[in-house]
């Protein structure tokens, strides 16, 4: 028995910090896949605050070496995503536009591109919402692999995305918009 907890203390996949990832990303996932069920304020205020506690547990999960070799099968479709992406552009509205000062084409456009607190927030449902449906599978080698994957697309995409959205969700929730706070569940 104390052999398999010391094993099991030393998997990267049972860590404190990863345990307590895949705990905040299934709070995030089944809070998005609802989005339309509560009011623009609620939203929003929720968004503001559980997207840090996301990003701050993703920048702590264990460095896990990526299995080139592994071939994975992704949860999260593409229609998931779309759902995902629509409720939200749905309940944001004419608010789910601003204007991106991160993305690569501004260095050489003097033109303001538009991006979508949307499409980001699913863009991040889409690797939380693998890695946490994979969690469910319980099958150690496919968590181990999910964890890493889920780490270095953190690292490289989702986490820029994530901090986007937060960015614009900051300043609508703070805009002082009386909109924002009236705006309650269409029945």
């Amino acid at each position: 028995m104390a052999k398999r907890q010391t094993e099991k203390n030393e998997n990267p996949i049972y860590a404190r910090n990863t345990l307590e990832f895949v705990t905040v990303a299934l709070e995030y996932c089944s809070f998005v896949e609802k989005a339309s069920e509560c009011g623009l304020f609620d939203f929003v205020d929720k968004m503001t605050k559980i997207l840090p506690l996301l990003y701050l547990k993703a920048s702590l999960m264990p460095e896990v070496e990526i299995d080139e070799e592994a071939e994975m099968e992704y949860p999260v479709t593409e229609e998931q995503y779309e759902m995902v992406r629509s409720r939200i552009a749905g309940l944001l509205g004419n608010h789910d536009s601003y204007l991106e000062t991160f993305h690569e084409d501004m260095r050489y456009s003097d033109t303001p591109i538009a991006a979508f607190i949307s499409e980001n927030l699913a863009d991040v449902y889409q690797d939380t919402g693998n890695l946490v449906s994979l969690f469910r599978q319980g099958n150690e080698e496919v968590m181990r692999q999910a964890v890493a994957l889920c780490r270095a697309n953190f690292m490289e995409y989702w986490g820029q995305r994530l901090l986007n959205a937060l960015r614009a969700l900051h300043a609508l929730r703070y805009s002082g918009d009386e909109d924002l706070e009236t705006n309650e569940v269409e029945e």
